[in-house]
Order: C-alpha cells, then sequence, then structure tokens
C-alpha cells in the first residue's frame, strides 16, 4: 500500500490544483504614456554590436538606435553583451563606423 502524504492524498499522485481561474490580463490600447523605465538623461541601454578592447564600440540600444561609440579607456567590451552607457554627443573627427556618433562620458 503506498504511502499518504499529510494531506490524505497518494505521495504517487499530484497534488490537485487549485479550482480557482488564474486573473486574465487587458490588452493595452496603446503604447504607455509614461516611460517604463525611467533612465537619467544620457544613460543608454542596449546590445554591443562591435565589441573589444575600443576605443570604438557599436552600440544598438532598446529601441533600434545604432550608435557608434568612442570609449578611450572603457576596456574590453563583448559582442552581444547587455550594457548601460552615460554618452555624449561628439564630433565626426574619429570614425568608429556607422550610427550616431557618441562619446562614452563614464
Amino acid at each position: 500500500m503506498p504511502a499518504a502524504s499529510g494531506a490524505g492524498t497518494p505521495a504517487d499522485r499530484p497534488t490537485p490544483l487549485s479550482a480557482t481561474e488564474l486573473p486574465t490580463l487587458r490588452r493595452p490600447v496603446g503604447p504607455p504614456k509614461k516611460p517604463t523605465d525611467n533612465r537619467p538623461n544620457g544613460v543608454v541601454g542596449g546590445w554591443i554590436t562591435r565589441g573589444g578592447p575600443g576605443p570604438c564600440y557599436g552600440l544598438m540600444d532598446e529601441n533600434g538606435t545604432e550608435y557608434a561609440v568612442y570609449g578611450p579607456g572603457a576596456g574590453e567590451l563583448r559582442k552581444g553583451e547587455f550594457v548601460t552607457l552615460r554618452l555624449t554627443s561628439r564630433d565626426r573627427s574619429v570614425d568608429c563606423g556607422p550610427g550616431v556618433p557618441m562619446r562614452i562620458t563614464d
């Protein structure tokens, strides 16, 4: 005879699931009116598309914008890595490839 669990259900049977239904979330009617990530101005989150020891990197942000990032002293950034960087605009005196030219500030 199989051993019974403390609730009277045989040990070889799964515990019955609750009979209550899960709540159903309504489909949003449009995009949020306020940002949902609330990053400070100048901070961009995205994926490294051109990595290496630097000083030039490629970055694709969460909205699909491509950046050509210049960051002397930023160190090794690996392709595919998700990063959050504080960026500022820069001139095109250094060519870091395709994308909006930006500089890592810290």
